[in-house]
């Protein structure tokens, strides 16, 4: 009996469309779900005119696929992981290959890397994303482990990656060993979160200034995406607009609630760049906004009690529209400035080796944040590996100083109108605090010593000193 060459474990809408998009490469795919009728329902469709095996035991499973084995775990993060690997371990041979393609933790990667190589196993822990289209027609995978592993399933990953449209470049590389994968998954999402919070500010400021209707916010967006800001999420955030509701005929995103939900990913990124020590302060205020706008019912208990401004903007339209939209990529900037900062930090810290220019390369395609600006990130790493920050770059310190006073004009006029914008404004904080070669950090300091006896630093001498403060 012929032998399939990758399997797959999990078929939610992510490893179905994985499957598919295997399979239309030319891959011989078996297949296993815990639930043997949602195997059954995936082989009704589809996957039945393809070559691709389903199997109802994990004992067929294994034994249906050739050495050594590839299989992709697509289970969730956590728990769910470790339990099918504990099942997968008697049944494989030493060699074999365990991919997790979850959104796994990345110490969770780690841990998982050092058990299975100890018995003999291979290990990769491999962000992917790009949801269901990127999982059928071409996601950006994020594969982290040891060389060797990656090597064997190269040919996999390439086939099925997204194709960067500049250059046809397959958008999938070997990003380091253990948890590396998942660690640049995670600031991804990250990053992710920020476009998003910041896109919706942008939405927010507009709404209250000029009102918009939904089809004067559809080809505000569109002509957004026509230029610098050409990107997954511009491009549907223009799309939105036009969705309306069958039953009341209003726009639907005007009928959605308010709270946003969140996977845990921002917040590990937050998390992981406080432990580190990184200031990543826009994605940290888009993890916030999620979380204040989770509390609806206090929200608008308080509505009823607090006010704020009440004015009205009586500027030009255009004059607007054009600040919001100079605010919006200045702060994107800002959002990924921090998102490679961080990655820069944690390579060291853990050891990565990570290559910045690879990252932004395979976030060109195929992933939620994929856009026109990882080709100029990209651009900015393979001139200067060793980058510091991205505002100094100078193609891209150009772009946020010609539009850095209309981004202070955006956020001044949310200020006088009361719209929150924490991202925008914290991300033109981040900049300005940036590009400050003297901060106030010196009366913290003063403060540290006076109350703790926590020594400063001085600007006229070397060495350690510590004041008596009260004469």
């Amino acid at each position: 009996m012929t032998k399939n060459q990758f399997g797959l474990i999990g078929l939610a809408v992510m490893g179905q469309n994985l499957v598919l998009n295997a399979a239309d490469h030319g891959f011989s795919v078996s297949v296993y779900n815990r639930t043997g009728s949602k195997t059954e329902e995936f082989m009704t469709g589809e996957a039945k005119e393809k070559n691709i095996t389903a199997t109802y035991t994990l004992e067929e499973f294994v034994a249906s696929l050739e050495r050594p084995r590839t299989i992709q775990i697509m289970v969730k993060a956590g728990g769910p992981v470790d339990a099918v690997i504990e099942q997968l371990k008697p049944l494989l041979d030493k060699g074999d290959i365990i991919i997790d393609g979850g959104n796994s933790f990345f110490p969770d990667t780690e841990r998982r890397a050092k058990a299975l190589e100890a018995a003999g196993f291979r290990f990769i822990g491999m962000g992917v994303s790009g949801g269901e289209e990127g999982a059928r027609l071409g996601p950006s995978l994020m594969p982290g482990g040891t060389q060797e592993a990656y090597g064997i399933i190269e040919p996999l990953v390439t086939a099925i990656s997204a194709k960067a449209p500049a250059d046809g470049a397959p958008c999938v590389t070997y990003i380091g060993p253990g948890g590396a994968g998942h660690y640049v998954k995670m600031v991804h999402n990250g990053i992710e979160y920020g476009d998003m919070q910041l896109i919706a500010e942008s939405y927010a400021l507009l709404k209250a200034a000029l009102n918009p209707t939904a089809e004067e916010f559809h080809h505000i967006f569109s002509d957004w995406n026509g230029g610098e800001l050409s990107s997954f999420l511009i491009e549907i955030t223009a799309n939105i607009f036009t969705k309306m509701d069958d039953d009341t005929g209003q726009p639907l995103v005007e009928l959605i609630l308010d709270k946003a939900g969140q996977k845990g990913t921002g917040k590990w990124t937050s998390q992981n760049a406080l432990d580190i020590g990184a200031a990543i302060p826009t994605i940290t205020a888009a993890v916030d906004g999620r979380i204040i706008s989770s509390i609806k019912e206090e929200r608008v208990a308080a509505a009823e009690i607090l006010t704020g401004p009440q004015t009205s903007y009586e500027g030009d339209r255009q004059t607007l529209i054009d600040a919001v939209r100079a605010a919006l990529y200045a702060s994107k900037i800002c959002s990924y400035a921090q998102g490679m900062a961080l990655i820069k930090k944690a390579s060291a810290e853990y050891g990565y080796n990570l290559d910045l220019a690879e990252i932004a390369r395979i976030w060109r395609a195929g992933c939620i944040i994929r856009a026109e600006l990882l080709d100029d990130i990209t651009n900015a790493y393979r001139r200067q590996a060793d980058l510091a920050n991205l505002l100094i770059d100078a193609e891209f310190k150009q772009a946020v100083q010609s539009r850095q006073a209309a981004w202070r004009f955006a956020v001044k006029t949310a200020i006088e109108l009361g719209v929150p914008v924490p991202a925008m404004s914290v991300s033109l904080a981040y900049f300005d605090a940036y590009r400050s070669a003297r901060l106030p950090a010196n009366l913290i300091q003063a403060q540290r010593d006076y109350f703790g006896a926590h020594t400063f630093e001085r600007t006229d001498k070397a060495g350690s000193f510590h004041a008596d403060w009260i004469e």
